[in-house]
Protein backbone atom coordinates (compact mmCIF):
# COMPACT_ATOMS: atom_id res chain seq x y z
CA UNK A 1 0.00 0.00 0.00
CA UNK A 2 1.47 3.33 -1.07
CA UNK A 3 0.96 6.34 1.20
CA UNK A 4 0.62 9.87 -0.22
CA UNK A 5 0.11 12.80 2.13
CA UNK A 6 -2.78 15.21 1.74
CA UNK A 7 -0.31 18.10 1.95
CA UNK A 8 1.49 16.77 -1.14
CA UNK A 9 -1.80 16.64 -3.03
CA UNK A 10 -2.61 20.17 -1.90
CA UNK A 11 0.72 21.44 -3.30
CA UNK A 12 0.20 19.67 -6.63
CA UNK A 13 -3.35 21.04 -7.05
CA UNK A 14 -2.03 24.53 -6.36
CA UNK A 15 0.61 24.13 -9.09
CA UNK A 16 -1.94 22.72 -11.55
CA UNK A 17 -4.27 25.69 -11.02
CA UNK A 18 -1.46 28.05 -11.99
CA UNK A 19 -0.31 25.94 -14.93
CA UNK A 20 -3.80 25.51 -16.36
CA UNK A 21 -4.61 29.21 -16.17
CA UNK A 22 -1.26 30.52 -17.42
CA UNK A 23 -0.23 27.97 -20.05
CA UNK A 24 -2.53 26.93 -22.87
CA UNK A 25 -2.49 23.20 -23.48
CA UNK A 26 0.04 22.37 -26.23
CA UNK A 27 -2.51 20.41 -28.26
CA UNK A 28 -4.97 23.32 -28.12
CA UNK A 29 -2.26 25.78 -29.15
CA UNK A 30 -1.19 23.53 -32.03
CA UNK A 31 -4.82 23.30 -33.11
CA UNK A 32 -5.07 27.09 -33.20
CA UNK A 33 -1.84 27.37 -35.19
CA UNK A 34 -3.07 24.79 -37.70
CA UNK A 35 -6.35 26.67 -38.04
CA UNK A 36 -4.39 29.87 -38.67
CA UNK A 37 -2.48 28.24 -41.51
CA UNK A 38 -5.70 27.06 -43.17
CA UNK A 39 -7.64 30.28 -42.68
CA UNK A 40 -8.13 32.54 -45.68
CA UNK A 41 -10.56 35.16 -44.37
CA UNK A 42 -8.57 38.23 -43.20
CA UNK A 43 -10.67 39.08 -40.12
CA UNK A 44 -10.73 35.45 -39.00
CA UNK A 45 -6.97 35.18 -39.46
CA UNK A 46 -6.47 38.39 -37.49
CA UNK A 47 -8.60 37.01 -34.66
CA UNK A 48 -6.47 33.86 -34.56
CA UNK A 49 -3.34 36.04 -34.52
CA UNK A 50 -4.66 37.78 -31.41
CA UNK A 51 -5.69 34.52 -29.71
CA UNK A 52 -2.27 32.94 -30.28
CA UNK A 53 -0.44 36.11 -29.19
CA UNK A 54 -2.57 36.23 -26.04
CA UNK A 55 -1.56 32.67 -25.14
CA UNK A 56 2.11 33.58 -25.65
CA UNK A 57 1.88 36.66 -23.42
CA UNK A 58 -0.03 34.78 -20.72
CA UNK A 59 2.70 32.15 -20.49
CA UNK A 60 5.55 34.66 -20.64
CA UNK A 61 4.13 37.02 -18.01
CA UNK A 62 2.34 34.41 -15.85
CA UNK A 63 -1.04 35.98 -16.42
CA UNK A 64 -4.44 34.38 -16.83
CA UNK A 65 -5.16 33.37 -20.42
CA UNK A 66 -8.73 34.57 -19.86
CA UNK A 67 -10.19 36.80 -17.16
CA UNK A 68 -12.85 34.15 -16.53
CA UNK A 69 -10.81 31.63 -14.60
CA UNK A 70 -13.83 29.41 -14.31
CA UNK A 71 -15.44 27.18 -11.77
CA UNK A 72 -12.46 24.86 -11.16
CA UNK A 73 -13.19 21.19 -11.69
CA UNK A 74 -10.68 18.68 -10.34
CA UNK A 75 -10.67 15.16 -11.77
CA UNK A 76 -9.08 12.53 -9.54
CA UNK A 77 -8.09 9.04 -10.60
CA UNK A 78 -7.25 7.35 -7.32
CA UNK A 79 -5.33 4.09 -7.44
CA UNK A 80 -6.91 1.44 -5.23
CA UNK A 81 -3.48 0.63 -3.79
CA UNK A 82 -3.02 4.20 -2.51
CA UNK A 83 -3.85 5.46 0.95
CA UNK A 84 -4.11 9.20 1.38
CA UNK A 85 -2.78 10.34 4.75
CA UNK A 86 -5.13 13.16 5.68
CA UNK A 87 -8.31 14.56 4.20
CA UNK A 88 -8.22 14.27 0.40
CA UNK A 89 -11.20 16.51 -0.28
CA UNK A 90 -9.99 19.26 2.02
CA UNK A 91 -6.52 19.08 0.46
CA UNK A 92 -7.92 19.58 -3.03
CA UNK A 93 -10.11 22.50 -1.97
CA UNK A 94 -7.22 24.13 -0.10
CA UNK A 95 -4.94 23.64 -3.12
CA UNK A 96 -7.43 25.35 -5.43
CA UNK A 97 -7.87 28.27 -3.05
CA UNK A 98 -4.12 28.65 -2.57
CA UNK A 99 -3.40 28.43 -6.30
CA UNK A 100 -6.00 31.02 -7.21
CA UNK A 101 -4.77 33.42 -4.54
CA UNK A 102 -1.12 32.94 -5.44
CA UNK A 103 -1.80 33.52 -9.14
CA UNK A 104 -4.11 36.51 -8.55
CA UNK A 105 -6.75 34.59 -10.46
CA UNK A 106 -10.29 35.91 -10.44
CA UNK A 107 -12.60 34.18 -8.01
CA UNK A 108 -16.01 33.98 -9.66
CA UNK A 109 -17.79 31.59 -7.30
CA UNK A 110 -20.83 32.59 -5.25
CA UNK A 111 -21.85 30.40 -2.32
CA UNK A 112 -25.58 30.37 -2.98
CA UNK A 113 -26.70 29.90 -6.62
CA UNK A 114 -30.01 31.72 -5.97
CA UNK A 115 -29.11 34.46 -3.51
CA UNK A 116 -25.78 35.03 -5.29
CA UNK A 117 -23.79 37.52 -3.18
CA UNK A 118 -20.13 38.47 -3.20
CA UNK A 119 -17.75 35.93 -4.79
CA UNK A 120 -15.33 34.20 -2.46
CA UNK A 121 -13.22 31.05 -2.49
CA UNK A 122 -15.50 28.02 -2.27
CA UNK A 123 -15.12 24.27 -2.76
CA UNK A 124 -14.11 23.16 -6.22
CA UNK A 125 -16.09 20.58 -8.18
CA UNK A 126 -14.42 17.22 -7.57
CA UNK A 127 -14.91 14.13 -9.73
CA UNK A 128 -13.44 10.92 -8.35
CA UNK A 129 -12.71 7.63 -10.10
CA UNK A 130 -11.20 4.58 -8.38
CA UNK A 131 -8.72 2.88 -10.71
CA UNK A 132 -6.23 0.00 -10.46
CA UNK A 133 -2.68 0.71 -9.36
CA UNK A 134 -0.71 2.74 -6.84
CA UNK A 135 -0.83 6.22 -8.39
CA UNK A 136 -3.01 9.30 -8.21
CA UNK A 137 -3.74 11.31 -11.36
CA UNK A 138 -4.93 14.87 -10.78
CA UNK A 139 -6.37 17.11 -13.49
CA UNK A 140 -7.56 20.70 -13.05
CA UNK A 141 -10.02 22.11 -15.59
CA UNK A 142 -10.78 25.82 -14.97
CA UNK A 143 -13.61 26.14 -17.48
CA UNK A 144 -15.24 29.53 -17.93
CA UNK A 145 -18.98 29.97 -18.01
CA UNK A 146 -19.25 31.78 -21.32
CA UNK A 147 -18.95 28.34 -22.89
CA UNK A 148 -20.24 26.28 -19.95
CA UNK A 149 -23.59 28.04 -20.29
CA UNK A 150 -23.97 26.53 -23.77
CA UNK A 151 -24.12 22.95 -22.44
CA UNK A 152 -27.08 20.94 -23.66
CA UNK A 153 -28.52 17.50 -22.88
CA UNK A 154 -31.13 15.61 -24.84
CA UNK A 155 -32.74 12.31 -23.93
CA UNK A 156 -33.28 10.55 -27.24
CA UNK A 157 -35.41 7.50 -27.82
CA UNK A 158 -33.28 4.41 -28.44
CA UNK A 159 -34.78 4.10 -31.94
CA UNK A 160 -33.40 7.49 -32.99
CA UNK A 161 -31.46 7.70 -36.24
CA UNK A 162 -27.84 8.85 -36.11
CA UNK A 163 -28.72 11.82 -38.31
CA UNK A 164 -30.95 13.22 -35.55
CA UNK A 165 -28.13 12.94 -33.04
CA UNK A 166 -25.70 14.70 -35.39
CA UNK A 167 -28.26 17.45 -35.98
CA UNK A 168 -28.65 17.99 -32.23
CA UNK A 169 -24.88 18.33 -31.75
CA UNK A 170 -24.41 20.71 -34.69
CA UNK A 171 -27.48 22.74 -33.68
CA UNK A 172 -26.07 23.11 -30.16
CA UNK A 173 -23.01 24.81 -31.64
CA UNK A 174 -25.22 26.81 -34.00
CA UNK A 175 -27.21 28.15 -31.04
CA UNK A 176 -23.99 29.05 -29.21
CA UNK A 177 -22.97 31.18 -32.17
CA UNK A 178 -20.04 33.42 -31.37
CA UNK A 179 -21.08 33.89 -27.72
CA UNK A 180 -18.70 31.28 -26.32
CA UNK A 181 -15.54 32.53 -28.09
CA UNK A 182 -14.79 30.19 -31.01
CA UNK A 183 -12.95 28.34 -32.41
CA UNK A 184 -14.45 25.68 -30.18
CA UNK A 185 -13.56 22.24 -28.96
CA UNK A 186 -16.76 20.24 -28.66
CA UNK A 187 -17.08 17.50 -26.06
CA UNK A 188 -19.85 14.94 -26.60
CA UNK A 189 -21.07 12.36 -24.09
CA UNK A 190 -23.25 9.52 -25.34
CA UNK A 191 -24.89 6.92 -23.12
CA UNK A 192 -25.04 6.26 -19.40
CA UNK A 193 -27.66 8.23 -17.48
CA UNK A 194 -28.54 11.90 -17.93
CA UNK A 195 -26.03 13.10 -15.34
CA UNK A 196 -23.31 10.75 -16.56
CA UNK A 197 -23.68 11.80 -20.20
CA UNK A 198 -23.03 15.41 -19.18
CA UNK A 199 -19.95 14.33 -17.21
CA UNK A 200 -18.73 12.29 -20.18
CA UNK A 201 -19.07 15.36 -22.40
CA UNK A 202 -16.89 17.37 -20.05
CA UNK A 203 -14.37 14.55 -19.69
CA UNK A 204 -14.16 14.46 -23.48
CA UNK A 205 -12.58 17.93 -23.32
CA UNK A 206 -9.67 16.43 -21.38
CA UNK A 207 -8.86 14.16 -24.33
CA UNK A 208 -5.99 15.31 -26.49
CA UNK A 209 -7.06 17.10 -29.66
CA UNK A 210 -6.36 14.99 -32.71
CA UNK A 211 -7.57 14.30 -36.22
CA UNK A 212 -10.97 12.58 -36.26
CA UNK A 213 -10.56 8.85 -35.62
CA UNK A 214 -14.13 7.91 -36.44
CA UNK A 215 -16.59 8.68 -39.20
CA UNK A 216 -18.94 10.31 -36.70
CA UNK A 217 -16.26 12.70 -35.45
CA UNK A 218 -15.27 13.60 -39.00
CA UNK A 219 -18.86 14.26 -40.05
CA UNK A 220 -19.57 16.38 -36.98
CA UNK A 221 -16.40 18.42 -37.44
CA UNK A 222 -17.28 19.12 -41.07
CA UNK A 223 -20.86 19.96 -40.19
CA UNK A 224 -19.87 22.39 -37.45
CA UNK A 225 -17.25 24.12 -39.56
CA UNK A 226 -19.80 24.59 -42.34
CA UNK A 227 -21.72 26.86 -39.94
CA UNK A 228 -19.22 29.58 -40.88
CA UNK A 229 -19.25 31.12 -37.40
CA UNK A 230 -15.47 31.28 -37.49
CA UNK A 231 -12.92 32.62 -35.00
CA UNK A 232 -14.65 35.02 -32.59
CA UNK A 233 -17.64 35.12 -34.95
CA UNK A 234 -15.83 36.67 -37.93
CA UNK A 235 -16.69 33.78 -40.25
CA UNK A 236 -14.13 31.52 -41.84
CA UNK A 237 -13.10 27.91 -41.77
CA UNK A 238 -12.33 27.39 -38.10
CA UNK A 239 -15.50 27.31 -36.05
CA UNK A 240 -14.35 24.09 -34.37
CA UNK A 241 -10.88 22.65 -33.79
CA UNK A 242 -11.99 19.18 -32.75
CA UNK A 243 -14.94 17.04 -31.70
CA UNK A 244 -14.14 14.59 -28.89
CA UNK A 245 -16.65 11.87 -28.05
CA UNK A 246 -16.94 9.59 -25.02
CA UNK A 247 -19.47 6.76 -24.81
CA UNK A 248 -20.85 4.56 -22.04
CA UNK A 249 -23.33 1.66 -21.96
CA UNK A 250 -26.89 2.80 -21.33
CA UNK A 251 -30.39 1.50 -20.56
CA UNK A 252 -32.43 -0.26 -23.25
CA UNK A 253 -35.11 2.44 -22.97
CA UNK A 254 -32.94 5.50 -23.43
CA UNK A 255 -30.11 7.26 -25.25
CA UNK A 256 -28.75 10.36 -23.47
CA UNK A 257 -26.59 12.71 -25.53
CA UNK A 258 -24.83 15.71 -23.97
CA UNK A 259 -22.74 18.47 -25.54
CA UNK A 260 -20.19 20.51 -23.59
CA UNK A 261 -18.47 23.27 -25.55
CA UNK A 262 -15.08 24.77 -24.74
CA UNK A 263 -13.96 28.17 -25.96
CA UNK A 264 -10.64 28.51 -27.78
CA UNK A 265 -8.89 28.71 -24.39
CA UNK A 266 -9.19 25.02 -23.56
CA UNK A 267 -7.29 24.99 -20.27
CA UNK A 268 -6.35 21.99 -18.21
CA UNK A 269 -3.28 20.64 -16.46
CA UNK A 270 -2.50 17.13 -15.27
CA UNK A 271 0.02 15.46 -12.99
CA UNK A 272 0.38 11.86 -11.90
CA UNK A 273 1.88 11.04 -8.50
Amino acid sequence: MRIITASKICDIVEQLCLQANFILRPDALNGLKSAHKRETKPLAKKALDAIIANAFEAKRNKLAICQDTGLPAVFVELGQEVRVKGNLKSAIIKGVESGYKKGNLRDSIVSDPLLRGKPGFKPAIIHMDIVPGSKIKLTVLPKGFGCENKTQLKMFKPTVKIEEIKKFIVDTVRSAGADACPPYVVGVGIGGSADYAVLLAKKALLTKLQSPNSQLQAELLRGINKLNIGPMGFGGRATCLAVNIKKHPTHIAGLPVAVNISCHALRSATKTL
